[in-house]
Order: structure tokens, then sequence, then C-alpha cells
């Protein structure tokens, strides 16, 4: 007889509570292993739950709308006695059963400014009670919604704002209405009932309308749809660029002794394995750093400010969905060899499409290196709710004065973006000046 296999939540970080918004499976299907079963929804992202073995779906044990943790059950599955290859498990996927959205009579507002920045705002990180209301807004009304193609989240939304969702034209996979499709449709509602002179307003700020302009009248065009991460990111960081005010302060680091360090370190390896490069020295400096500056490791909440007794540090990682930022945990119990190695696996994983919500979540500060790839210096937005940011570039040789002569230097630019709600210029520029300093002799990190 062959065995059953329960399939359960994944390890999915610190998500509770999690809707499942699409199942891609029925009973007596047939499958082969990894291929997807379940689509859960963070607030970040969407996970696909595959399945561990081939075989057959034996029963499914949730539906479309429950919320799962790590370790529930979804379904059960017959493993087959041997390998199913994914061509042979031609699985005849449904029509996702879709948790019918209940209508309140509910009149929402949505200020006239936010547009499409304000709601995605509200999507991933606010309550519609932390937005600005004005009393020039336009209201939506919500009407009897037809069985439209939706995840819970989403019809959350519209339910909250009002929107019909019989009246959106969805463009997700099989006609479902994602954020984008609720974006525009607010976008279109306000332009035709807002002026058009103060139509877009996030955080208090009045600005003109996004433009609308037919780009085919001037020439040909392509279009190409953005990634669902690029879609993600793009949202928070309109957020993030808008309402936190940035300030950027730049440095230069000497790091030609720690580059004949790393050198020396590399050469000590083996030449198979993986070899170390200057982002985990300067995530150990960031590290040290807060030591000194703990209000650099801190997350303004309301009108107290969240200081941070663990150390867990992101960093930028380039990828062909776009940018990602893992992150590294309790960096400051770690060596270097350790935190290199971590970050190679977490970059490795991330270009692979393979990290999970746990691997972003956590975060005290970012480090977004270009070092592999040029530039003098550039001034990077902060990852909300973290207060600061490093940027860095390519290390350059430069004559340095001594005192006595110039001497070849090898300096590293660094930019510090950072919150003025929470930190000063002052503290800013001796942060920056420290970590410097930490560079330039590494020594001084065991200090």
């Amino acid at each position: 007889m062959n065995a059953i296999s329960n399939v359960t939540v994944p390890d999915i970080g610190d998500f509770k509570d999690i809707p499942v918004i699409e199942i891609l499976v029925k009973a007596g299907d047939q499958v082969a292993k990894d291929t997807p079963l379940v689509v859960l929804e963070s607030d970040k992202a969407t996970l696909d739950v595959p399945a561990p073995v081939s075989g057959t779906i034996k029963e499914l044990r949730i539906a479309v709308g429950d919320r799962v943790s790590a370790g529930s059950l979804l379904l059960t599955l017959v493993e087959s006695p041997g390998a199913l290859s994914a061509a042979a498990a031609v699985v005849a996927r449904p029509t996702p059963t879709i948790a019918p959205a209940p209508v309140r009579p509910v009149v929402a507002s949505i200020d006239s400014g936010k547009g499409a920045a304000g709601l995605a705002t509200t999507a991933t990180a606010a309550t519609p009670a932390a937005l600005p209301r004005a009393n020039s807004t336009p209201t939506l009304r919500p009407v009897p919604q037809r069985d439209a193609h939706a995840s819970p989240s989403i019809r959350r939304i519209a339910r909250e704002f009002g929107i019909a969702l019989s009246a959106v034209t969805g463009t997700g996979p099989r006609g479902r209405i994602v954020r984008d499709d609720l974006h525009r449709f607010v976008k279109g509602t306000l332009a035709t009932t807002s002026a058009p002179a103060s139509s877009d307003s996030v955080g208090g700020l009045k600005l003109a309308p996004w433009p609308q302009i037919d780009f085919a009248k001037f020439g040909a065009t392509t279009r190409a749809p953005l990634s669902k991460m690029r879609k993600i990111s793009a949202a928070n960081l309109a957020r993030n660029a808008v309402i936190i005010p940035h300030v950027t302060n730049f440095e230069d680091a000497d790091i030609t002794e720690l580059e004949a360090f790393r050198r020396t370190l590399n050469a000590e390896r083996p030449a198979a394995g993986d070899k170390i490069t200057i982002l985990p020295f300067l995530i150990k400096a960031v590290a040290a750093t807060f030591a000194k500056y703990p209000e650099f490791n801190s997350s303004l909440d309301g009108d107290e400010l969240v200081l941070k007794q663990y150390c867990h540090i992101g960093f930028a990682a380039d990828t062909a969905n776009g940018l990602m930022v893992p992150v590294i945990r309790d960096v400051d119990t770690k060596g270097i060899a350790h935190v290199a190695s971590e970050a190679t696996a977490l970059a490795a994983r991330a270009r692979a499409g393979k990290l999970l919500p746990a691997d972003m979540q956590g975060g005290c500060f970012t480090v977004s290196s270009l070092g592999g790839i040029g530039g003098t210096g550039f001034t990077p937005i902060i990852n909300a709710p973290e207060v600061a940011i490093l940027g860095v570039t390519r290390a350059q040789m430069r004559p340095v004065w001594s005192g006595t002569e110039f001497r070849p230097r090898l300096v590293l630019p660094l930019a510090l973006a950072w919150d003025h709600r929470v930190v000063d210029g002052a503290a800013a520029a001796r942060f920056l000046v420290h970590l410097a300093g930490l560079l330039a002799d590494f020594r001084r990190v065991s200090l």
C-alpha cells in the first residue's frame, strides 16, 4: 500500500495566519515533486507551497481564504511508487475557488492626492486610519460585487476603500485582480473627479498629477510587465522616499591595509572555496559602530523610538527579478568567515528566487554595495522601518597627503542616508567617521 504524506506549510518565519489565495490542484490530480500546490500571500510576497514528493492528491484540508501558519496541514497526498516526471504529472488546474467578498454599506474616502502611492502604502504597511484625509476628497461608493477573481487581501482593500471589484479589470493570471489594477482604477477615478492642479497628495504634500502620455505617437514602443518583486519594491520605495526626511552624509575610508588583509585571507582559503569580499567587513564594521551609536539600530514607532538589543543587518542583492534584501542575523556574534559564508549563500538563494519571507525579516540596517559594478557615490533610499542605510561604491587608488608626501592609498567612498526624524547631522557625521576609522584599522572592531 502506498504511503500517505501530509503536506504542511513550511517554515515561513514570523508570519502567522496568512491567507490561502489559490489552490492549484484538486483531489485525484497527479503531481510531480516540487509542483506548486497552494499559493499563500504575506504582506511582502506570495509563496508557492510545492509537492514534497510525487503522487496523487488524496484530500484537500483547506479552502481559499483560510489562514494558515507554519505546520498547518494543507492536504494529503498518496505517494507514487516511482518517481513521477513533471511531464507525466499533467494537472488539470481548476479555476481557483474564490472566497466570496462580503459587501458592507460603507462610504470610504481616499485622499485625492494619494493615488497609487497611497494605496500601495495601505496594501503593504499601513492601515486606512493612518492615511491623511482631505475635505476635497472624492468618494468611491460600493456597488454589489460580482464573483471577481481576487485574493482576500485585495478584497479587503477594495472593501475598505469602497471599490467595486466588478468595475476593475484584472491583469493577473487568469484575470486575477492585483494591487496594480486597484491603483490604476483609483488613479482613473481621481483623474475624472479631482482638480488637475492637486490630484496627488502623499504625507500632506500636494503634487501635480502624473503625466498621462501616449508614447506611441512619438515613435515605436514596446511594453514589458514589471516583475512581482519590482511592483512590491516600487510601492515601498515610493513611500519611503516621500515620507522619510532623507539626509545623506559622505565619507572616504582608507582600506589599503584592509584590502591587503582580505587578499591574504583569500590566499589561505581553498582554491575552490568562496572568496571573501569587502561586504562582510562592512557588515561587521556597522555592527561594531552600533555599540557606540545605538540610535542607528532603532526604529520609529509613533512617538517612541524602539532601540533594538539585537544586530541583524541586511544587504542589497541584485537579482534578475529586482533588488532583494536578505538579512544576516546576530552579526555581532559572528566572525568574518561566518558572515561571508552566510552572505554568499543568501545571495545565491536570492538569485535563484528561493529566499523565504523569514530570510528578509528583522533587519536593523542595510548595506547597499555597488563596488562590483562601479560608481563614485549615490544616495540610497532608507529601507523602512530602519533609520539609516549605507551606500558603497568602488574603491579607487588615490594620492593621499601624509603630511610629508603623497602616498597611493585605496579609498572606499561611503554614503550614509539617515532619517532626520531620528538622527541629527552631528550624530550621522560621527557614525560615518567612526565607521571609516574601523575600516581603516580593522583591529579596532575587536575593542
